[in-house]
């Protein structure tokens, strides 16, 4: 019997996935959670082979959660399932060494032979994001003008970021130029705009 954990913060997609595994005869759902934050606690109580991930949960996103299984529980599959279709996204996801990345709009029945596969030791991506990550332009920016923009798109002001990484404002500013001139946008809501498209932030 697979056993899998689900995280999906939308109560009626959780529910009808939990309806949809429940079908299977090979696997059972012994988890469930709403967001990010509570992923790693949930598989060290449940013990899942496969933890099926929406990227953008509240709280921790699915691919920092699935980063953070693999290190605690490294027995533990991860299969995101996600409606963002972009390469950049898909680049993020193999960094943080995920067995397998569907689409929503994937047909159901895809969901459990994804999960059998991922069980079997095999990775799964959806084979449209294949083709269009041959065209996938790299992200330009560091990790850290990644991390600073990241915080600007979540509404951070340039002293609010620095506290947070522990810079000082003018540091961060600089960082905040040099990501508008890389990405050779008009301005900071530009810069999170392309970044975003990209699938280089979260």
């Amino acid at each position: 019997m697979i056993r899998v954990l689900l995280a999906e913060d939308m109560h009626m997609v959780r529910g009808a996935l939990v309806a949809l595994l429940s079908l299977e005869p090979d696997i059972t759902v012994v988890a469930q959670v709403d967001d990010g934050d509570q992923v790693v606690k949930a598989a060290l109580r449940s013990r899942p082979d496969i933890a099926v991930l929406d990227i953008g949960l509240p709280g921790t996103d699915g691919l920092t959660a699935a980063r953070a299984l693999h290190e605690v529980l490294p027995s533990c599959g991860t299969l995101m399932v996600t409606s963002l279709d972009q390469p950049g996204m898909l680049q993020r996801a193999l960094a943080a060494r995920v067995s397998g990345y569907l689409l929503k709009d994937a047909p159901p029945e895809q969901l459990a032979v994804a999960i059998r596969k991922v069980a079997a030791g095999d990775r799964v991506i959806a084979p449209e994001l294949m083709l269009s990550a041959w065209d996938h332009v790299p992200n330009p920016l560091t990790g850290r003008e990644t991390e600073v923009l990241q915080f600007a798109a979540q509404g951070l002001r340039t002293g609010e970021i620095a506290a947070a990484l522990y810079l000082s404002a003018g540091t961060v500013r600089n960082y905040l130029t040099a990501i508008v001139a890389k990405l050779d946008a008009r301005n900071r809501v530009d810069a999170i705009r392309i970044a975003r498209g990209a699938g280089w932030l979260s």
